[in-house]
C-alpha cells in the first residue's frame, strides 16, 4: 500500500511539474531581444495635453464641465505642471518616465500623430494594430476588418499560437481584430468571461456586469475590462495582450471633465497593478514590454473642442506614445524634436517579439529609438 501511495504521489508530482513547465515554457526570441511578452495598452482619446501638462484648470471654472472644482483642484492640480501631471498619472511619471520612454510633448517639438486622415476610433485602432492608415477603414461601423493585425500575425507564429488575447471596453473590438478569422479571443463591450473552470472572480465579474447599470450602450466601465483581463492573464499566461480602456473618450464626449480626469487616474492605477503583477510573476518578470498609446487626440482651440475629435476638429490627430521594458533605454520624457506616427506601432511590436511584420508596403517603420538595447 505504501509503495502504491508513493507511486501515486510521484505521478501527481511529475504531472504537476509537466504542467508548470508547459505553462511557463521559455520563449526564445528569434531576434535575441529580452522581450518574451508584450502588452499593447491604449487609453481611448486621452489627450497629450493632460499626459504632459496634467489637469487643465480652465475647465474648473465651469460647472458644465466640472461638478466640484474644489475636489478636482485638490486631487489633480498644481501650478507646476510637473507636479500636476504626476498627481494625475503617477504610474506614467513615477515609472514609465523613469524606466522607459514617453513621446509626444509638442512643447519640445516632439510630435506623435495619426497618419490616417479621420482621427476617430476604428481608423485609429486599425492604424495601431495593422501599421498603416487604410482609407477604406473610415467609420466606426461593426464591419469585420479585412486587414491583418499584428495580433493575428503573431498568433500565426508556432511559438505564439493560442497565446494572444484582447480585451476592450468598446464593443467594436471583435470586428477590428476580426475574431472570426484570427481566432483570437476578444472580450469586449459587455461580453462575459467564458469557458470551463471560471475563477470565483470571473463568476462574480459576470454577475456584476449583468446587474450594475451601464453608463453607455456600446462601452462598459473599464474596471470590468481590466479585471476580466487580469483574471485571464493569471490563468492562461498569454504572451501577447491587447487591452483598450475606453472611459476617457466617453466621459469627454459627455462633457464631464472631472470624470475624464478621474478615469485617467484610475486607469493609470490599473496599468500599475498589471505592471506590478508582471514583475512578480516568473514568466513576465524582466521579460515583458508595455507599449502605451491612444487612438486619437481631441480638440484644444476652444474649451468646448475638448469634447470632440475628428477631421473637422483641429488637433484631433495629436497623440502620445510610451514604452517600458527590458529592451528600451530609460530616456524618460523625450524632449528632442521629432516626428513619429501611430502607424509605427505594429512593426515595433512584432520586432520586439522577434518577427518582421510586412503585410503592406504602406506600413510605418519600426520605432528604432525604442529598441536601443541597454
Amino acid at each position: 500500500m505504501k509503495q502504491l501511495l508513493l507511486l501515486a504521489g510521484l505521478v501527481v508530482g511529475l504531472a504537476a511539474c509537466q504542467t508548470t513547465t508547459t505553462e511557463n515554457a521559455a520563449y526564445a526570441n528569434p531576434k535575441g531581444y529580452q522581450t518574451e511578452n508584450i502588452f499593447i495598452l491604449t487609453y481611448d482619446g486621452l489627450r497629450w495635453q493632460e499626459m504632459f501638462n496634467g489637469a487643465d484648470s480652465n475647465y474648473f471654472r465651469y460647472r458644465d464641465f466640472v461638478a466640484d472644482s474644489t475636489e478636482m483642484v485638490t486631487r489633480f492640480w498644481d501650478s507646476d505642471t510637473l507636479v500636476s501631471r504626476e498627481k494625475l498619472l503617477p504610474f506614467f511619471w513615477q515609472v514609465v518616465a523613469k524606466q522607459g520612454q514617453l513621446y509626444g510633448n509638442r512643447r519640445f517639438g516632439n510630435h506623435v500623430d495619426n497618419a490616417n486622415p479621420y482621427w476617430f476610433s476604428y481608423p485609429g485602432y486599425n492604424e495601431i494594430l495593422t501599421g498603416y492608415p487604410d482609407t477604406a477603414v473610415n467609420s466606426n461601423d461593426k464591419v469585420y476588418n479585412q486587414n491583418i493585425t499584428v495580433l493575428e500575425f503573431l498568433n500565426r507564429q508556432p511559438d505564439l499560437q493560442g497565446k494572444v488575447a484582447a480585451f476592450g471596453s468598446w464593443d467594436v473590438f471583435p470586428y477590428i481584430i476580426n475574431d472570426q478569422r484570427s481566432g483570437i479571443p476578444v472580450n469586449a463591450g459587455y461580453a462575459k468571461a467564458t469557458g470551463d473552470g471560471l475563477s470565483d472572480r470571473e463568476t462574480l465579474l459576470n454577475e456584476l456586469q449583468e446587474t450594475v447599470p451601464g453608463h453607455w450602450g456600446s462601452v462598459r466601465m473599464d474596471a470590468f475590462t481590466h479585471h476580466f483581463a487580469m483574471e485571464y492573464i493569471k490563468k492562461n499566461k498569454p504572451r501577447v495582450v491587447f487591452i483598450s480602456y475606453g472611459e476617457t473618450d466617453d466621459f469627454a464626449h459627455d462633457g464631464d471633465y472631472d470624470r475624464y480626469l478621474c478615469s485617467a487616474y484610475y486607469t493609470d492605477a490599473m496599468i500599475r497593478q498589471l505592471w506590478e503583477y508582471c514583475q512578480s510573476t516568473p514568466q513576465y518578470k524582466g521579460k515583458t514590454t508595455f507599449l502605451l498609446t491612444t487612438d486619437h487626440g481631441r480638440g484644444d482651440n476652444k474649451l468646448e473642442d475638448w469634447k470632440h475629435h475628428g477631421k473637422s476638429i483641429e488637433g484631433s490627430y495629436e497623440m502620445w506614445l510610451g514604452i517600458l521594458g527590458p529592451d528600451t533605454q530609460a530616456l524618460g520624457e523625450v524632449k528632442t524634436p521629432g516626428n513619429y506616427y501611430q502607424k509605427q506601432v505594429a512593426k515595433t511590436v512584432a520586432e520586439l517579439m522577434g518577427f518582421d511584420f510586412a503585410e503592406n508596403p504602406a506600413m510605418g517603420e519600426i520605432l528604432k529609438e525604442m529598441l536601443a538595447k541597454k
